[in-house]
């Protein structure tokens, strides 16, 4: 099967974290892989306040103008910095777009509208920013996108990237189908494999402890008919992927009695297993919750610093 091409955008600001996302990239596709990057980086802008109005002296005038270039040359500088890393790791110069955009709406707005755009797969967020002691991206930016960019996948990169495989997060949600299809597709002629993980909701997760201590049945009844419900999504989403051209060897299964909390469950497992990258959906069963107010995924978004996490609608 022919591998599809695939394109990814990955806002960049010169610090060290947003190159680390460029390293992921290179331990997910080899160089070969028909992959575009398009690199993006978001001018910042001085305040309308002090270029809406034309009446200013010369000397003023001529700081205004010196200071547009300089930020024009932050930008190529920051986007070159950018593309050698890419083309260190071999990846071909024909693949690297590299685009900048004076800030309008807003950074996080900007960079949604320009994915859409570009109609890319995902775009590549780094955990941090400029400085660790406050996290530009994680803290505003990237925060911003999964909440305004709700067309396109958000991948959040964070420290050193992790190699390894996928550990894709399933619940009997459409989302969760979604979520698959998006693993599918962009793993797709990578060779890596994918763990379909589920945690068994708890009744105590419902009810309090004392409410079912001493009822064996309902706990069993609970246990059958939660895992024959899950059981029928883990199926559908094995179609996906073996539809998407991955391999039933590269593709496992794993259900495991859940605890109270369902991102630790996830995330233990994901640091047992050695999983590089956790993929889930951005709303759970319910599909009510947005993303902001969804527990799970921004609990895992949030303790799961050392893994890049996919996060599709």
């Amino acid at each position: 099967m022919e591998t599809i091409a695939k394109h990814i955008a990955v806002p960049v600001d010169g610090s060290k974290n947003s190159l680390n996302s460029l390293h992921y990239l290179s331990l997910m596709f080899p160089p070969t892989h028909p992959l575009e990057v398009s690199l993006v980086h978001i001018l910042p802008t001085l305040p309308p306040l002090l270029t809406a109005d034309e009446q200013v002296d010369a000397e003023t005038y001529a700081e205004l103008t010196r200071s547009e270039l300089k930020l024009l040359r932050t930008a190529e500088r920051v986007l070159n910095e950018a593309k050698s890393v890419l083309l260190e790791r071999g990846f071909p110069l024909e693949k690297i777009k590299m685009i900048q955009r004076k800030r309008h709406a807003g950074i996080a707005q900007d960079i949604c509208r320009l994915a859409n755009d570009q109609r890319t797969d995902a775009i590549l967020m780094t955990r941090r920013g400029q400085t660790d002691l406050e996290s530009v991206f994680m803290g505003r930016v990237s925060n911003s996108v999964l909440e305004c960019c709700q067309e396109r996948p958000v991948w959040i990169c964070g420290g050193r990237p992790r190699p390894g495989n996928v550990l894709l997060c399933m619940d009997p949600s459409d989302n969760a189908l979604r979520a698959a299809d998006h693993v599918g597709f962009m793993l797709s002629g990578t060779g890596l494999g994918v763990t379909l993980f589920h945690a068994l909701r708890n009744l105590r997760r419902f009810v309090p402890e004392e409410v079912i201590e001493d009822a064996p049945r309902i706990q069993a009844l609970w246990q059958s008919r939660a895992g024959k419900q899950i059981g029928s999504y883990m199926e559908k989403a094995k179609a996906v992927l073996t539809g998407a051209g991955l391999s039933e060897e590269r593709i496992s299964v794993r259900v495991v009695d859940g605890t109270r909390s369902p991102a630790d469950d996830i995330l233990n497992q994901a640091r047992a297993g050695g999983y590089g990258t956790i993929a889930l959906g951005r709303r759970g069963v319910s599909g009510i919750q947005a993303f902001l107010f969804g527990s799970v995924t921004r609990k895992i978004v949030q303790q799961g610093a050392g893994f890049t996490i996919w996060i599709v609608q």
